[in-house]
């Protein structure tokens, strides 16, 4: 049944990928950033809703009332793309850190370039750094929030990483709150598997971590402890002790 599921999600989901390519990525690059963001979330939003009526998942979100009205740096745990679409529609404008590969690909990685992101060339992490620290802070002071994973890449449930602070640094220099955000979607959707799982999909969004008079060692510590909390709580498969 899950297989069955799965192949009619992923129907549509390539259905309003090439929707999206037809109608909305040729009058894109025409229209000011703040436009592009709205007409090009709406795949986002269809695809969470989507999701969670061809997959059968129930979202538990709790927390909105916690977004700040101005730009932030969002933290999150990293397990699947799922939480890269909902981010994108949780607090926008958001520019994305990610992988430079993910552009290259057709329709999606067009939309995603056009979406302003800060994307990395991961062979050359010193440069990937600077790069993250310079754009990152410009385009928090544009007015654009940051969405960074501080795991650096996809952990499966069960499993941690250490957390980066190069997230917090930004947040540091720019004097903008960190908003830490916890999930356990991985389990409903598998990040090295197509077949995706019934269930409930809790999202938890805290509280604004203020860095003013912080160091980025402080804060990262402040946001790795309060999603590895939410985790323990929200996760249907066990979190391992911190190492």
């Amino acid at each position: 049944m899950n297989t069955v599921r799965s192949a009619i999600f992923y129907l549509g989901y390539f259905t309003a990928l090439l929707v999206c390519g037809v109608l909305f990525l040729p009058i894109s690059p025409f229209l000011p950033l703040s436009a592009r963001y709205r007409l090009l979330n709406l795949y986002n939003h269809f695809i969470v809703v989507w999701f969670g009526i061809a997959c059968g998942v129930r979202y538990e979100i709790e927390g909105r009332e916690n977004l700040p009205s101005g730009p932030c740096v969002i933290q999150a745990n990293h397990q699947c793309e799922w939480e890269t679409v909902f981010l994108q529609v949780m607090k926008p404008p958001v520019c994305t850190v990610l992988k430079q590969e993910l552009l290259k690909f057709p329709i999606f990685g067009w939309a995603l370039r056009l979406l302003d992101p800060i994307a990395l060339d991961r062979s050359r992490p010193a440069r990937a750094m600077k790069q993250v620290l310079t754009q990152g802070e410009a385009r928090l002071r544009s007015g654009l929030s940051v969405l960074i994973f501080p795991e650096g890449t996809r952990v499966d449930p069960g499993q941690r990483r250490r957390y980066n602070k190069s997230g917090s640094v930004i947040a540091c220099r720019a004097g903008v709150p960190v908003l830490p955000v916890a999930h356990n979607a991985g389990e409903c959707w598998p990040g090295r598997h197509w077949v995706k799982r019934p269930g409930v999909l809790r999202v938890r969004i805290g509280a604004p971590i203020d860095t003013a008079d912080k160091t980025p060692d402080v804060v990262i510590a402040e946001v790795e402890a309060w999603v590895e909390g939410q985790l323990q709580e929200i996760s249907d498969v066990p979190r391992p002790e911190s190492s």
